[in-house]
């Protein structure tokens, strides 16, 4: 294994320093749907993290870490919708101010909750502008810091708490299933995973036509997603995979599946049904691709990351409906 630009140690001791702000999550099991699976499924419910999603963990140990001086400044990121909340709430815990870069189609209902936590929003089309451009530009024009959503080793040691809790809380597991964007809590899990329990699998989850993870793997090389293309997990629409999480990713996963859109919306209702969680589309394509098979469970144990639950009621019922 090559060095990596954090360690279990730094997950550790970001878990440490992050007690008494990021919520411990449950992991949520139902021994009827272990019965019904052949083997033991195991949800780590960061739904139920602050602000809704697991990027809490590591926008506020990446900010915390900063100094008088770039917090009177303020922050600036990309994000789609959960890293936003997690900027936008750790800014305002630790008296700063934040600028979210996010994507012009993003929902309605996740930019309102960034507005109400008090960060500011400017938008760009995913389609034709490139987002770390425009990041570039607002910290060359303000001064402010950045706080990428993955590319940053404080950032991936606060994610990589997720498998920290995972490994103090989980029997010994054979794979963990994480849903992939720019591949930061995959890489932080994989890192985790390969210096704690090297015998686990941990396989990065993404949607069926978004899986550049999956095909940079093969390839052994970045490879982008086609343009043009949309669906319903829009938390992981992501154009290419990250420089820095790709070449963790590539040393230590097992592989990359993938879940259609169809099949993510039966995982959110088996998550509604069997475990009574609300859940956002992107963070349950690890379910839907272990309830698919893609990821052996028979006789085995395996845990999957729920990432996050920010979705408007409206929106989750009509997913369920157009399950029916």
């Amino acid at each position: 294994m090559p060095d990596f630009p954090v360690s279990l140690n730094d997950m550790q001791a970001a878990a440490t320093r992050l007690a008494g702000i990021v919520h411990p999550t449950p992991l949520l099991e139902n021994l009827d749907v272990n019965r019904m699976l052949g083997g033991r499924l195991l949800l780590k419910a960061e739904n139920l993290q602050r602000t809704g999603a697991f990027k809490f963990r590591g926008a506020y140990h990446r900010m915390m870490h900063l100094t008088e001086a770039q917090r009177a400044l303020g922050v600036v990121t990309y994000s789609s919708g959960n890293h936003a909340l997690g900027v936008a709430r750790a800014a305002q815990l630790l008296g700063t101010t934040a600028l979210i870069v996010m994507p012009s189609d993003v929902p309605t209902a996740k930019r309102a909750a960034v507005l109400a936590l008090g960060a500011r929003i400017t938008t760009f089309d995913r389609e034709t502008e490139d987002s770390a451009r425009v990041v570039a530009q607002l910290v060359a024009q303000t001064g402010r810091t950045e706080v990428p959503p993955s590319a940053h080793p404080q950032v991936l040691a606060g994610a990589g708490t997720v498998a920290v809790e995972l490994l103090n809380n989980a029997p010994e597991l054979d794979a963990v299933v994480t849903p992939c964007g720019g591949g930061g809590l995959t890489a932080a899990t994989g890192i985790a995973m390969a210096q704690a329990s090297p015998a686990t699998q941990v396989f990065a989850a993404e949607p069926a036509l978004f899986d550049d993870t999956r095909r940079s793997l093969r390839a052994g090389q970045r490879v982008p997603n086609p343009k043009g293309r949309q669906t319903i997990c829009d938390a992981i629409m992501t154009p290419i995979p990250g420089e820095m999480t790709f070449e963790i990713n590539r040393h230590t996963l097992t592989g990359g599946v993938t879940a259609t859109d169809a099949e993510v919306r039966d995982a959110m209702r088996f998550a509604y049904d069997h475990f009574h969680i609300v859940t956002e589309p992107g963070a349950v394509v690890g379910l839907a691709a272990i309830l698919q098979g893609r990821v052996p469970l028979q006789g085995r144990n395996v845990a999957t990351v729920i990432t996050g639950g920010n979705i408007a009621a409206d929106r989750f019922a009509s997913l369920l409906e157009d399950h029916t």
